[in-house]
């Protein structure tokens, strides 16, 4: 078993799996069972539906992934938003950097939070993480996530169609809201205020246009050339300018006013720049441009970003979004792009329970660059990582084989026909393997192109980014399109002729959920996302230097759309608070067809959508509210929950509905591909219709819930009320069965967990039998390698020593660990844990383990788990190892 490895050792580090397997036997539990007689059925899993899920050896750019030697410290004392002081907080933190000391815990304070958060984002050496966990004044140590940056894809539609798809055209046409008088703080890369779209002078110079009369003000928090992955420090300064794009784009979705029509076109925008031109961000600089944010008092705050994964609504981004929230700022943001990994794949700071979560939606029509062939016009999609396509020119068109077929999808250059000259293209099915590996097979096979086509309906944005590189253009077409060259290919020859310009093209998935758009729920199980709107294939303002105008897809551009509506809400009735816009939101909105099945009359997993897409209209002019914008029921092993529903009437006229119930697909284990139910959870309203006085309010309660005689099945669904002039959804989910019986470790194929050695080269090597020796010098250490399947309320780490007969001591016994990490988030790919043979003593002294024999524990807490019961925590063991230090005492190089 090989892994690729880009830093030994690393805790919790992404691990990119390659060929061969160690196999574990017995360390999982299969798929839930469904009990017999049962009204509900299997309609497959995500692979079995057409989703990528993704494999071992695919590496996913949203995971979560660990910044070594950097650390969020929660202090003991309320925040000073919530009651507490600054002065106390800051003596506090000083404590614990005194106690840190004295227990020689070498730290370096980097920044001190007191107003939304109470706490120091500090660098330290990750040894010395469990040693500070014990600290008096304490209260939880985070490791500081790294937060990608969204790549751009270019190639769709005007942003009017997404105006108009959630009614945003007519309350700007007809009830004249443009956002005037509302501010909207976005965190992001920054804004390019010099924009024409945004009151610049079109002149590209960063100290010119700023603060101006749109981008009214900011910060940059990093500089141009940061980028948390790669360890370069942020060099801040006034000017919060955009060279990567990002930041741009989702500003003209929120408030361009030019060439784009943004949904609230006279917003103040303030930028707080948190990207460099290139790269990642980190969760502390983030922090640092949300305390400034409410520091500003801005009224609306779109955050398109997060740590994918990350679920736990108590990490500290998400702790800052509540308290933000409470202090008047309406919070907007992404669910996430992990849709193909599955479930519980949203993260931080979007799992904020006052937050408005946004899902995408795709748009109903794309603008795209385009080619003609087989006398048609083909519109594509450019690969990132690839050559841009040219504007001019003509290749023959060569089949790589026919549809479905392994030549087809040539995930080698091996299974397809070889160029026979120059001035060739390859035609390639989507599927099987990553879009690298079929970029590579045309390039080694001497094609002068790749035309790259989905193997299901919609646009696509292919990454050919890899170790070996692509130098030829690489492009996706439609499968519509691709299908329909397959079938000119088996009739004669094909020219392929690039074009200059765009076409503008209908969208075959406008309205279904995008492929990307991310799954709850939090590991609290609360119901994420809120609601959904256009984010796929998305038009907006990008820099001049990039061109000034071009599209993207994600949730970061279906948040900016909420932000604006926010705005616009705001601006129509400005005594709102944050949570009055987000039940108006989420009251009015339209659940979604299923985006896998869209013929079938399934409605999409209420854990993707949320409410539904969202209904500016509605929203706007409604006089009906229900206080409980979504209900959470939590597990379904205790039963059914009533709750109460308490719906007011805002007119001067009584209002009557009828009430009803619709049901959304259902998901099952496993998270990563989940299994597709039509699952209906069992409801009893208690009441057919209700009727809400002038001016009043009246409550309806519901019975809600579901065991299915199973463990793990994900359901929901939505609370209608029916009127003569408008329509309530109230969206509700719950998972059945037991949660903590479901299985934290999956073997992901290759055997996982297993214990692991590194090669030398930054590999590592998978250990099945005992006997193997470490020297712990060099990197030369014991891993543990492991998925995990759920987030985790705990997991611990222990080494026994193996003595005379066997018998075992454990490492550490006055704590009897050696490491711990409280609120461990879901994996998005197979994780590593590294182990240099230290390990801190009760004292917070540390020590370094002696020569001889050991094996490593891992230990699991299920999440929402009872510590106490044995039966919630789920252990792997490694296989015996020896270590053989040359130099005892001295801990392997971290």
């Amino acid at each position: 078993m090989h892994f690729n490895r880009s830093e030994l050792p690393r805790p919790r580090g992404a691990l990119a799996a390659g060929a061969g397997a160690a196999l574990v036997a017995g360390l999982l539990a299969g798929s839930p069972a469904l009990a017999d007689g049962q009204d509900y059925e299997s309609l497959g899993s995500a692979s079995d539906l057409g989703v990528d899920v993704p494999t071992p050896d695919e590496a996913l750019d949203a995971a979560e992934a660990a910044i070594p030697g950097r650390w969020l410290v929660e202090v003991e004392g309320a925040p000073v938003q919530r009651g507490g002081s600054a002065n106390a907080n800051s003596r506090a933190q000083e404590r614990v950097q005194q106690r840190a000391a004295s227990a020689e815990i070498s730290l370096d304070v980097e920044e001190s939070f007191v107003a939304g958060w109470n706490g120091m984002s500090v660098s330290m050496d990750d040894a010395d993480v469990a040693k500070l966990r014990g600290v008096s004044g304490v209260t939880a140590v985070y490791p500081v996530l790294e937060v990608d940056l969204p790549e751009p894809v270019y190639a769709s539609p005007e942003d009017v169609y997404g105006n108009a798809m959630t009614g945003v055209d007519q309350v700007q046409e007809v009830d004249g809201l443009t956002g005037e008088g509302v501010t909207v703080g976005v965190i992001d890369s920054g804004i390019d205020y010099n924009h024409p779209d945004f009151g610049g002078s079109g002149t590209e110079d960063e100290t010119a246009d700023f603060p101006g009369d749109r981008v009214v003000g900011g910060y940059d928090f990093v500089g141009d050339d940061y980028d948390a992955g790669s360890g370069t420090s942020p060099k801040p300064d006034e000017y919060p300018d955009d060279c990567g794009g990002h930041g741009s784009h989702v500003a003209g979705i929120i408030g361009a006013d030019g060439e784009v029509l943004g949904v609230a076109p006279e917003v103040d925008l303030m930028s707080y720049r948190v990207f460099g031109c290139d790269g990642s961000s980190s969760t502390d600089v983030i922090l640092a441009a949300m305390e400034q944010a409410m520091e500003d008092e801005v009224d609306v705050v779109n955050m398109s970003l997060g740590a994918s994964f990350m679920t736990w609504q108590d990490y500290p981004t998400a702790q800052m979004s509540d308290t933000m929230s409470d202090n008047g700022i309406t919070m907007v943001i992404s669910a996430g792009n992990s849709g193909r990994s599955g479930t519980f794949s949203s993260g931080a700071p979007g799992v904020s329970s006052s937050a408005i979560t946004v899902a995408s939606v795709d748009s109903t029509h794309i603008r795209s660059t385009y080619a003609t062939a087989a006398g048609r016009e083909i519109g594509y999609t450019s690969a990132t990582g690839a050559p841009e396509a040219p504007t001019s020119g003509e290749l023959t068109l060569i089949s790589a084989g026919a549809p479905g077929t392994e030549a087809a999808q040539a995930c080698d250059s091996s299974v397809v026909p070889q160029a026979t000259g120059e001035g060739q293209a390859l035609l390639i099915e989507r599927g099987e393997c990553s879009f690298h590996l079929k970029a590579l097979a045309g390039q080694e096979a001497g094609y002068d192109a790749v035309i790259m086509y989905n193997n299901a309906p919609g646009a696509l944005n292919p990454t050919v980014e890899g170790d070996t590189e692509i130098t030829i253009p690489v492009v996706m077409a439609s499968q519509e399109d691709g299908l329909a060259l397959q079938e000119a290919l088996a009739a004669g020859e094909v020219t392929w002729a690039w074009q200059e310009g765009t076409i503008v093209l209908e969208n075959d998935t406008a309205g279904l959920v995008s492929e990307f758009s991310s799954y709850g729920l939090t590991a609290e199980l609360e119901l994420t996302p809120d609601v959904a709107a256009p984010g796929g294939s998305i038009w907006s303002t990008i820099p001049l230097e990039q061109g000034g105008h071009g599209a993207k897809s994600g949730t970061s551009m279906a948040a900016p759309h909420v932000a604006g509506a926010a705005a616009l809400l705001l601006e129509s009735a400005p005594e709102l608070e944050p949570g009055d816009v987000k039940t108006a939101m989420m009251n009015t909105a339209d659940p979604l067809t299923w985006s896998l099945i869209p013929d079938a009359g399934y409605l999409e997993p209420v854990h993707r959508q949320g409410a539904g897409l969202l209904d500016m209209v509605a929203a706007v002019h409604t006089a009906t509210r229900v206080d409980e914008p979504s209900l959470s029921l939590g597990e379904g092993e205790d039963g059914p929950r009533t709750v109460t529903l308490t719906v007011h009437n805002d007119s001067d006229v009584e209002q009557s509905y009828t009430v009803g119930v619709r049901h959304g697909i259902a998901t099952g284990h496993p998270t990563y591909n989940p299994e597709f139910y039509d699952a209906q959870a069992t409801t009893e309203l208690g009441a057919d219709t209700v009727t809400v006085p002038a001016g009043s309010s009246t409550e309806l309660t519901v019975t809600l819930g579901e065991d299915f005689g199973a463990d793990g099945i994900v359901y929901g669904g939505w609370i209608t009320l029916t009127g003569a002039e408008d329509d309530i959804v109230v969206p509700f989910a719950g998972l059945s069965g037991d949660y903590q019986a479901l299985p934290m470790f999956s073997d992901q194929g290759i055997g996982l967990p297993f214990l692991g050695a590194s090669d030398g080269e930054g590999s590592i090597l998978g250990i099945g039998e005992d006997g193997h020796e470490f020297t712990m010098q060099d990197g030369d250490v014991p891993y543990l390698a492991y998925y995990l399947n759920y987030p985790a309320e705990r997991v611990e780490f222990s080494a026994y020593e193996i003595r005379s007969k066997g018998r075992q001591k454990v490492v550490n016994p006055s704590v009897g660990l050696i490491d711990a990490s409280d609120h461990v988030g879901r994996s998005g790919e197979p994780e590593v844990y590294g182990w240099d043979g230290s390990y801190s003593l009760k004292n917070q002294k540390s020590k370094t383990v002696k020569n001889g024999d050991y094996v490593l524990e891992m230990r699991v807490l299920k999440p929402l788990g009872d510590p106490e019961n044995p039966d919630h925590w789920e252990t792997f063991t490694s296989p015996q190892f020896t270590i053989d230090n040359p130099s005892p005492g001295k801990p392997g190089a971290r």
